[in-house]
């Protein structure tokens, strides 16, 4: 990637003083109303298979659809940041995210409407993980945040990334519950607060300015960090466990166990939505406990949660318990918070200044690809059902904990 910009330290703004937030939580407010916006659909998986009748394999899809919109927008976003700096890519994200969620609200029983405005909402979403995550590393370090240490970015956008999922699918569960407006005002409420966060990230400073004599775009858009071997080998594998977990902990398993809770069918999504992302946000303030530059702990940590979710998992298909259901989420949703902010620390110990958010973009992109999951597992669950998917994963996982761990010690 081509030195295109540099870094440009810039004072807090006399406006960012008066209204007492530090910039970063500027930014941040933008990166959780996004956030929101991504994973309010979730809950309501069931409400669309209940009320439209759509199929489990097409509620599944259009839960993954967003992909199709995070991806370039990472991949794209993330390095012409770099290029023309964190605030030209980032602010129009809350607008991107308001308009999916308005395209949801009025998309009623249409797949096809549904799906547009879920590739509207991952456009939304892959700008602020990219670019925002960048952004949020950057303002939390001198002369931002003298205060921070080198680790606080990492973990604030993965805390905020978190808590915007967790309560997004949270409040439209509640709404959707209750029977007001189920798939209109949930929708709306997003449109709202991405209005609201929008106003508060416009005076947030930038980071990163134009060079006076920038290299070709074609060149700015290539990463090389991304072939580091610690990347190829350590990082890429597990970034996709990162939103599989996730995934099998508040979308697969509340449809499984839908026919257990009659009436309370998208409450129970959503509480296993909030148990699994509330159980991520702990795991995420463990990391800094347990991390240290050149150990393999927190991946050991991971992948270890990540097997004993997956394993608690088939168990809870084969006795459709709900109680060992709920653990299984809460195990699943830990691992999910060990594995993001695992990846991120690694990300950003490998990238230098010049390709953080493209090399972000990278892992991230990589981690979406694990919310195909619940469309791979729903298309082979009727060959050979939800026990044997789970404990094959459950295998894999610690297949992945030795190579893993194998490959950070000798990269």
């Amino acid at each position: 990637m081509s030195l295109a910009t540099s870094s440009l330290p810039i004072p807090v703004t006399a406006a960012t003083r008066r209204t007492h937030l530090t910039p970063w939580v500027r930014v941040s407010a933008a990166v959780f109303a996004v956030a929101w916006g991504g994973n309010e659909f979730t809950p309501l998986l069931v409400t669309y298979r209940l009320e439209q009748h759509l199929s489990a394999l097409t509620v599944n899809l259009l839960l993954g659809a967003y992909v199709l919109g995070i991806v370039p927008a990472l991949l794209i976003g993330g390095p012409l940041s770099d290029r023309f700096g964190r605030r030209a890519l980032a602010l129009p994200a809350p607008v991107l995210a308001l308009t999916g969620s308005a395209v949801l609200a009025a998309g009623g029983g249409s797949a096809a409407q549904l799906f547009t405005g879920r590739v509207f909402s991952g456009l939304a979403l892959g700008l602020v993980m990219a670019v925002g995550t960048a952004w949020i590393k950057e303002l939390s370090a001198a002369p931002f945040d003298a205060d921070a240490d080198a680790g606080a970015g990492a973990r604030r956008a993965a805390l905020v990334l978190t808590v915007g999922f967790a309560l997004g699918a949270a409040v439209a569960a509640a709404i959707a519950q209750s029977g007001t407006a189920p798939e209109v005002l949930p929708y709306l409420v997003n449109v709202a607060l991405c209005a609201l966060a929008l106003a508060l990230m416009w005076s947030a400073p930038e980071t990163r300015t134009r060079s006076a004599h920038p290299g070709r775009l074609r060149e700015d858009l290539r990463i090389p960090a991304a072939t580091h071997r610690r990347f190829v080998f350590v990082v890429a594998p597990l970034a996709p466990w990162v939103f599989g977990t996730a995934a099998s902990a508040y979308a697969i398993l509340p449809v499984l166990f839908s026919a257990q809770v009659p009436g309370f069918e998208v409450g129970f999504a959503g509480l296993l939505c909030l148990i699994a992302l509330g159980c991520g946000v702990a795991a995420q303030s463990l990391v800094r406990r347990i991390d240290r530059a050149g150990s393999a702990r927190t991946i050991v940590a991971s992948f270890a949660a990540t097997t004993i979710g997956l394993a608690l998992a088939a168990g809870a298909a084969v006795s459709m318990s709900l109680p060992v259901a709920i653990i299984a989420a809460a195990a699943l949703g830990t691992a999910y918070g060990f594995l993001l902010v695992t990846g991120l620390q690694e990300v950003q110990r490998i990238a230098g200044p010049d390709d953080l958010a493209g090399l972000t973009a990278v892992y991230y992109s990589l981690s979406y690809l694990g919310f195909f999951v619940p469309a791979v597992l729903a298309s082979l669950s009727p060959m050979i059902g939800y026990p044997l998917l789970f404990g094959a994963g459950a295998l894999f996982a610690l297949v992945n904990l030795l190579a893993t761990s194998a490959a950070h010690r000798r990269y």
